[in-house]
């Protein structure tokens, strides 16, 4: 992965990794929500789905429907902007991306990391999908994306911890913009309810309480509990964790 090209040369493609049942969706909403930005949500969840053959939700329609060639992905990742936007906001999930794919290809994306305390990653993903392993969950993809990131550029990529985005949007999606070196707008701290022609077909198992907001919403209470044979995957995910933790941009 190559530097990118710096602001006003070039339109700018944003390639934002996150694990499941995080704030992605809202994230994507508050681009999308920018005149100046097309989304893309999960671009290589049809590869995932085709190569692993996990029972996900709405598996065989998802196949059917997009794209299963990872280089065709990485090719229009990297290609022209859609509708001739300057800025080009892609929602990757860390889990998407296999041992098999040359992360290469997305050369002069701007990379950024958007991680979540474990303890309601992991009671938020058992709500929708009750099979689940820590690679479900994306925490070791995340960091050896981020690791690998660190290394083609040179420096740390901009990490946002969900909960300070929920505390202070603002504030943060402020400093997100300055570390992406694009300029920050007010449109993206709300969106209208509802879902969008740019969803997945996912959407209709995973977005119910996204496609019911208007904003980000303010952090709830403390995680559920979780239960004793979970506990494992919960140890193993926050070590991940913490190791990013330390990285995270801090409001503007």
């Amino acid at each position: 992965m190559s530097r990118p090209d710096p602001v006003g040369t070039a339109p700018v493609r944003i390639a934002m990794w996150s694990g499941p049942r995080n704030i992605s969706t809202a994230m994507m909403r508050s681009f999308e929500n920018r005149p100046d930005c097309a989304v893309w949500d999960e671009p290589f969840y049809a590869h995932y789905l085709s190569e692993t053959g996990l029972n996900h939700p709405l598996a065989d329609r998802i196949i059917a429907a997009y794209e299963t060639d990872w280089r065709a992905v990485a090719a229009r990742a990297t290609g022209p902007v859609p509708d001739g936007k300057s800025i080009f906001f892609q929602k990757h999930m860390t889990h998407h991306i296999l041992p098999h794919m040359d992360l290469n290809c997305l050369d002069g994306l701007r990379h950024g990391f958007l991680i979540r305390e474990p303890a309601r990653v992991l009671m938020s993903y058992v709500d929708k999908r009750a099979d689940v392993t820590l690679e479900d969950l994306g925490f070791p993809q995340q960091q050896r994306l981020f690791e690998a990131v660190c290394k083609n550029d040179g420096k740390s990529p901009p990490v946002l911890d969900a909960d300070d985005v929920l505390a202070d949007p603002k504030g943060m999606l402020a400093a997100l913009c300055a570390a992406l070196n694009i300029p920050f707008d007010a449109a993206m701290l709300s969106w209208p309810a509802g879902s969008r022609d740019s969803d997945g077909l996912w959407a209709a198992h995973w977005y119910g309480a996204v496609q019911q907001s208007t904003a980000f919403q303010a952090p709830g209470m403390a995680p559920r509990e979780v239960p004793e044979h979970l506990m494992e995957i919960l140890n193993d995910a926050e070590s991940f964790y913490q190791t990013l933790y330390p990285h995270r941009l801090r409001a503007v």
